[in-house]
């Protein structure tokens, strides 16, 4: 009796594992017969050759814009797809990333800094100008954060997207000014 049931046990989970690989197999086949498209939107003014221009902030380090984009599938936006971007220009930290500063009352109700602690150990850190991935939403939209630094003015900046290692979008090119 147990010889019959295990062979039909054995012949269920073969038929479960059979049914899960034509559905997989089915699956990728499908993905296959789409294009997929993303159309980026930098939101930044373009100058006759293409390139697009950011202009950075003098008094601060860092400037920061937004990417965006939207990604179709077979020519419909599509939710939950992974976006990797890179960027060809990246900074380094020195030892310092920043400081705290611990603030008080004093018996008289003035507000005085006490102490400053320096946050270090940050040397030779790399920072990317880009923010690495973003997913899309429920509209297809994509969005990215680039933060260049002034000491950049005057470069040019490329950011390349990407599905995967395999699949390219393109690259957008931003002159920092």
């Amino acid at each position: 009796m147990k010889a019959v049931s295990q062979i039909r046990w054995s012949r269920l989970v073969n038929l479960i594992v059979s049914v899960n690989l034509l559905i997989l197999v089915t699956c990728s086949a499908l993905d296959q017969d789409f294009e997929i498209y993303l159309e980026l939107e930098p939101r930044l003014e373009v100058d006759h050759n293409g390139y697009y221009h950011l202009t950075l902030l003098k008094d601060n380090w860092q400037t920061t814009h937004r990417l965006s984009g939207h990604i179709y599938v077979g020519g419909e936006s599509t939710e939950n797809v992974r976006i990797q971007w890179t960027s060809s220009h990246y900074w380094r930290l020195n030892d310092t990333l920043g400081y705290y500063i611990d603030f008080a009352y004093t018996d008289q109700l003035e507000y005085v800094a006490l102490d400053t602690s320096y946050i270090t150990g940050f040397s030779d850190f790399v920072v990317p100008t880009v923010n690495c991935c973003s997913y899309s939403n429920a509209d297809g939209e994509v969005n990215t954060m680039i933060a260049p630094v002034k000491s950049m003015i005057g470069d040019t900046m490329s950011v390349r997207v990407q599905l995967n290692d395999e699949s390219y979008f393109g690259e957008i090119f931003i002159v920092l000014d």
